[in-house]
C-alpha cells in the first residue's frame, strides 16, 4: 500500500504525456521499469482500437442495430493497464463496460455486441482457452464482486495460489465502478474477502458518476479507503494514465497471488460519454466539468509521451487505421448476425433434461407451427 502521507494519487504520466512519477509512485517503479517500447505502443493500440469499436457500437445502436450500448470512451487507460497487468491464469470478473478488457483477454468482441444485441444472455463460455478467463458481462450492479470473491475462495481452497510458482499461481480481479461501492454486495464480498484472505484485487473504476448521482454525493471519503474498514488495504491510481494503471495492478495482483490476501484500487477516471445509450449526461453535468476531464484523456496523454518518445508519424497513422478496419468489420460482422433458434433459450437453464423446460419448449414449438398451418407465416 501506497505511503498515506504521500500524495495517494499515484502517477507516472502527467495529463500533457511528461513522465513524472508521484512520490507515491515508488513502490511501483519495478513494474513500470519492466515495460518495453513496445510494450508502450501496444497500449497505446489498444486504447485506440478499443475506443474506434466504442465509437462504432454507439453508431450501431442508434441506428438501430442493438437494443443498448454501454460506452467507456474515456476508461481506456484504467482498463488497458490493469488487463496487460493480469496474468493468463487470472480470473477477470467484468461489470459491463470492460470492452478493452475482454478483447486484451482474447474475447472476440462481437460476442460482447451479441449479449447488447439481446441474442445471447452469457454471450462466451470463460473456460475455453479462447476466453481468457473473462466472465461474462453483469448488469446486476455490484453482483460480480461476491462472484469473484466466491471464486477466489475457491482458488484458495483448491491450493491453486500461494504455492511460489509464479506461472501457475492465480489470483482474481474484479472491476466496478463508484456507484457499485454503495451496494450491499460490494460490501458483503469485502467482508468475505478479507475473511478468507482471498487472492484477490478489487478493481474500482471511479468514473465520478453512478448514472446522474456524483461521487461526492456516494461518498465522503476517498473510495480506496472503503475497503480499509473491512480490513482492506486501498491505492488510489491516477486512472487515464494506463503506465500507473498497470504498475499498480500488476503488484496488487504478484501480492495477491503470494498469500498478501485482497486490495483495492481505485482509479480516478471519467466516462466522457452517456452512463449508457439510454442516459442523457446533459441534464445532470455540466460542459466545464467535462472539458476539464477532456483535457486528461488517457489516449492523448500516451500519444504525447510516444511522441517525445520519439515515435514516427507513421506509427500513428498505422494504428488508427487499424482501428478503422476493426471497427468496419464489427459494423459488417453485426449486421450479418442471424437472430438464434428460439428454442436455445431452454437449453441452457438446467445442466440436465427437466421436464419443465420439455414442456415450454414444445408449447413454443407448437406455438410456432400454427402460424404455419393458418399460411399466415411468422
Amino acid at each position: 500500500m501506497a505511503d498515506e502521507t504521500l500524495d495517494p494519487m499515484v502517477q507516472f504520466l502527467t495529463p500533457e504525456g511528461h513522465y513524472a512519477p508521484s512520490a507515491s509512485a515508488e513502490e511501483f517503479l519495478p513494474y513500470f521499469q519492466r515495460l518495453t517500447e513496445a510494450d508502450h505502443r501496444k497500449f497505446y493500440r489498444d486504447m485506440v482500437v478499443i475506443r474506434r469499436f466504442d465509437t462504432e457500437a454507439t453508431n450501431l445502436q442508434r441506428q438501430g442495430q442493438l437494443a443498448l450500448w454501454v460506452p467507456s470512451h474515456g476508461q481506456e487507460g484504467a482498463q488497458v493497464g490493469s488487463a496487460h497487468a493480469t496474468k493468463k491464469q487470472d480470473h477477470i470478473f467484468p461489470a459491463y463496460r470492460e470492452h478493452a478488457i475482454g478483447m486484451i483477454r482474447g474475447i472476440d468482441v462481437l460476442e460482447i455486441i451479441r449479449v447488447l444485441r439481446g441474442l445471447t444472455h452469457g454471450g462466451w463460455d470463460p473456460t475455453l482457452p479462447e476466453h481468457g478467463n473473462f466472465h461474462i458481462y453483469t448488469l446486476v450492479i455490484g453482483s460480480q464482486a461476491l462472484h469473484a470473491t466466491g471464486y477466489g475462495m475457491g482458488i484458495k481452497f483448491d491450493g491453486a495460489t500461494n504455492t511460489g510458482n509464479p506461472d501457475t499461481d492465480q489470483a482474481v480481479i474484479v472491476y466496478f465502478g463508484d456507484g457499485a461501492t454503495s451496494q450491499g454486495d460490494v460490501s458483503e464480498a469485502l467482508v468475505f474477502a478479507a475473511s478468507y484472505q482471498t487472492p484477490q484485487v478489487f478493481f474500482v473504476q471511479n468514473n465520478h458518476w453512478a448514472i446522474s448521482v456524483p461521487v461526492s454525493t456516494q461518498a465522503r471519503v476517498p473510495l480506496y479507503k472503503r475497503g480499509e474498514g473491512f480490513g482492506i488495504p486501498g491505492v488510489q491510481v491516477d486512472g487515464n494514465d494506463v503506465f500507473a494503471s498497470y504498475a499498480v495492478t500488476a503488484k496488487q495482483l504478484d501480492d495477491a497471488r503470494s498469500g498478501k490476501g485482497p486490495s483495492l484500487i481505485e482509479a480516478h477516471t471519467y466516462r466522457i460519454g452517456a452512463h449508457t445509450s439510454s442516459d442523457d449526461p446533459t441534464k445532470y453535468r455540466t460542459d466545464a466539468e467535462l472539458d476539464s476531464w477532456i483535457a486528461r484523456d488517457p489516449i492523448s496523454r500516451m500519444e504525447a509521451f510516444l511522441r517525445n518518445a520519439g515515435a514516427p508519424q507513421s506509427f500513428f497513422d498505422e494504428v488508427h487505421q487499424e482501428a478503422a478496419d476493426f471497427a468496419s468489420d464489427i459494423r459488417r460482422r453485426t449486421i450479418e448476425l442471424e437472430n438464434p433458434d428460439p428454442s436455445s433459450m431452454f437449453n441452457h437453464v438446467y445442466s440436465e433434461p427437466h421436464p419443465l423446460m420439455q414442456e415450454q419448449s414444445a408449447w413454443l414449438a407448437n406455438y410456432e407451427a400454427s402460424f404455419d398451418e393458418q399460411g399466415g407465416g411468422h
